[in-house]
């Protein structure tokens, strides 16, 4: 029986890539997101590309009711969840506190720190009856060093922190694996989503140097997930070159 994956966030950047190198690795996949049209897509490049199982569960993390009621709709050959990748999350805005806009802020905390809890406390259960697990949440480096602008994304981000620290101490008695994977600067729709679509300012947030892309993070993801069962890396912190934390860039502009 193959080993199964579930994956938040799925239909881009880091979710994305990870749920291609776990496929071709012969895991089968649950992967989840909001955007149906994305994740029939993947889910049939995944089949055909991997020959492997898929299933979709089209929801949104913000929202706790909708979780429940896709967790709970898991067929039962489906329960025996190995790895829970707690992938889904944005930044939205980028202002000095004094000018962010509230609505920004809860979009960042209820998908970042309570889509995380929301899906966690559904998926936690069956990993304890299964009496095995893994659960990775992705971080960031904006968790270790607070940056300008970056105010409530790098709280939500320090949130994950101690929640990845939190989950490894409960969860310890019931040999469950917690990883935090903590990326610096990676080029996926990050910008995009944080600069409201203005693809000029996104652009620009890696000018002057090689940022990571996806697909340098999820053979990280890939390998943490897949050690002896004796071993858990705690956490991994993964950066471009030219970025050694949240503030310090060498920039060839």
């Amino acid at each position: 029986m193959r080993k199964i994956i579930f994956i938040t966030g799925a239909t881009s950047g880091i979710g994305k890539a990870s749920a291609h190198i776990f496929a071709k690795n012969e895991y089968d996949l649950i992967i989840t997101g909001r955007r149906k049209e994305r994740l029939l897509e993947l889910s049939e490049k995944l089949k055909s590309t991997h020959k492997v199982d898929v299933l979709t569960l089209c929801f949104d993390v913000k929202n706790k009711e909708e979780v429940k009621m896709a967790v709970a709709s898991l067929p039962d050959n489906w329960k025996k969840i190995d790895v829970l990748l707690n992938n889904a999350g944005l930044a939205v805005g980028f202002d000095k506190i004094q000018n962010g806009k509230i609505e920004d802020w809860e979009a960042m905390i209820d998908t970042n720190v309570k889509g995380l809890l929301y899906v966690s406390h559904e998926i936690i259960p069956l990993l304890i009856k299964n009496k095995k697990g893994h659960i990775i949440n992705i971080g960031s480096t904006a968790a270790k060093t607070v940056y300008e602008k970056g105010n409530v994304y790098c709280a939500s981000k320090f949130a994950v922190d101690a929640l990845s620290k939190a989950m490894r101490i409960d969860l310890l008695e019931h040999g469950i694996k917690v990883t935090q994977v903590s990326p610096g600067a990676t080029e996926t729709e990050f910008s995009e989503v944080r600069f409201k679509g203005d693809i000029n300012k996104a652009i620009d947030a890696y000018k002057g140097y090689k940022p990571l892309t996806a697909n340098d993070i999820a053979p990280s993801i890939y390998y943490v997930a897949n050690l002896p069962k004796n071993v858990c890396i705690n956490e991994l912190e993964i950066t471009p070159l030219a970025q050694a934390n949240s503030t310090s860039f060498f920039k060839e502009i």
